[in-house]
């Protein structure tokens, strides 16, 4: 193998997996340890498929629904501060000029220093205290912002919500992957993104009816929507100590989760998939040989260009609605919601294509095509319903983008601790992404805002090529591993899924 051959496909270990690509037909040895056992056992084919089906029912609803929870968490906070931007907390804190955009920016810039230590830690301390502990911090942060006067204030407490919120999104990205075998994935990162999205959409509504309250008890109605936002994190907080699973090796150290032989089905299970249940001892050298591996720079680049377009329809879909739609201020709000309720069905039905066919290249560059349309909708149309629909074209492509490239990454890598940097990595330049998004939403170019339409297509064509690029490349090297002239991630037997 080339050198760069062997920098693509990365090493992590050397053990034993079974192909994604040919699951369903291919044999592979099976290496049993403590946490394993034979898939050859005792039980018939259909029992062991509902048992399987019981047990991934189980981890949906103890870990799919909290970690869609937790994850709304970081669009609320957009779907709130977007809210309040057409309100009167633009003169209340004098965030003039480009300070609302350097709100944004900061919050970005602290998130992303924290993000890698952030995701070791949720290995290290486990999730239940990880996330929990974070989660309340986020609250109490937020519920201080209610009681600010200046934007210089705004800006610190953005940075302290970015160090909190670091490790939210790379964390339960990373924990979802470790219970799920490849091919189920996809549609488990839609049900996160649709619990996310669904969360943000009901948001935009409470904070219209919460923005009516402006002058109640002395507070001006974008107070509320900070004052209740943080009340309600540090409950979910609370609550996720308890809702929250550990990591399947550890699954016992849950709150009434699962059963001892779950437990084991659920190891097994990953260990024949792709062989990387154990973490090995944390130490920074395990985590960062992985930097040498380019395609986890590739994943990021492809996070890097889909957050340009989803930071810039999230925190400034109501400016948008206002300044170059023409409506009113609570009407701006509450036109905000639909779009996102829509994206539910897209990354839902997409995902589970892409699951069951179990490709992942075709289903990005399908739905880049779509958000390419939608701007143009938004951007090149003089009729506002035609602009107004094209934001829901928009918006449910990127959604739906966000669960594909979230499979497509966490499918083609082994390893936990490879896991953990990638995904923090990921994370950081979608983070860079975001800062890039804050911007290109210039208020001088309404109502057509020409810079944001023309980023957010070729951003998108970006991603297609990106996409293609990587998938040929995991096309060659499949071929080299199935002619025995290459061993992929350092694991016999894998190859990668496009």
């Amino acid at each position: 193998m080339s050198s760069s051959e062997e920098a693509l496909s990365g090493s992590s270990r050397t053990s034993t997996s079974k192909p994604f690509a040919d699951d369903r037909t291919s044999e592979v040895p099976e290496q049993r340890g403590e946490n394993e056992v034979d898939s050859r056992d005792d039980r018939t084919d259909p029992q062991k498929k509902e048992l399987e089906n019981r047990l991934r029912l189980k981890i949906d609803l103890r870990l799919c629904s909290i970690a869609g929870i937790l994850c709304s968490l970081n669009l609320l906070d957009s779907g709130v501060i977007s809210s309040a931007s057409v309100t009167s907390m633009i003169d209340d804190l004098d965030l003039t000029g480009n300070r609302y955009s350097v709100s944004i920016f900061i919050f970005t810039i602290a998130s992303i220093a924290f993000q890698l230590p952030s995701t070791i830690a949720v290995r290290t301390f486990g999730p239940r205290i990880w996330f929990s502990l974070i989660t309340v911090c986020f609250g109490l942060i937020t519920m201080c912002t209610a009681f600010i006067h200046t934007w210089k204030e705004m800006i610190a407490l953005r940075v302290l919500l970015g160090m909190c919120m670091s490790g939210i999104y790379p964390g339960l990205s990373y924990l979802i992957s470790t219970w799920y075998l490849r091919r189920e994935q996809q549609t488990r990162f839609a049900f996160l993104q649709s619990g996310e999205v669904v969360i943000l959409a009901t948001g935009s509504i409470v904070n219209f009816g919460l923005n009516r309250l402006d002058g109640r008890g002395g507070l001006e109605g974008w107070r509320y929507m900070f004052l209740v936002q943080g009340l309600i994190s540090i409950v979910i907080g609370i609550v996720t100590y308890w809702w929250i699973v550990d990591f399947p090796e550890n699954a016992h150290n849950s709150f009434y989760f699962l059963t001892k032989e779950e437990q084991t089905l659920a190891v097994s299970r990953i260990q024949e998939d792709r062989k990387d249940v154990q973490a090995d001892p944390f130490s920074w050298g395990k985590v960062l040989v992985h930097a040498s591996d380019l395609k986890v720079y590739g994943f990021a680049c492809l996070f890097f260009l889909l957050n340009l377009v989803s930071t810039s329809l999230s925190y400034f879909l109501p400016i948008i609605l206002q300044s170059g739609m023409g409506f009113s201020e609570n009407a701006s709000i509450i036109l905000s919601a639909p779009p996102y309720y829509y994206s539910v069905i897209p990354v839902i039905i997409t995902s589970i294509i892409s699951d069951r066919y179990r490709i992942r290249g075709p289903i990005i560059t399908f739905n880049s095509i779509w958000l390419i349309i939608g701007f143009c909708m938004l951007g090149f149309t003089d009729q506002v319903a035609v602009r107004y629909i094209g934001t829901f074209l928009a918006t449910g492509a990127y959604v739906s983008n966000w669960a594909a490239l979230s499979a497509y990454y966490q499918n083609n890598i082994t390893g936990q601790w490879k896991r953990t940097f990638t995904a923090a990595v990921v994370t950081m330049f979608n983070g860079a992404g975001g800062i890039g998004g804050a911007y290109i939403v210039r208020e001088p170019e309404a109502p057509r805002y020409i810079t944001a339409i023309w980023v957010s297509i070729g951003s998108h064509v970006g991603i297609i090529g990106l996409v293609g690029t990587l998938s040929a490349w995991f096309y060659v090297v499949n071929r080299r591993q199935r002619a025995g002239k290459a061993v992929l991630e350092g694991t016999e037997g894998f190859r990668y899924t496009y």
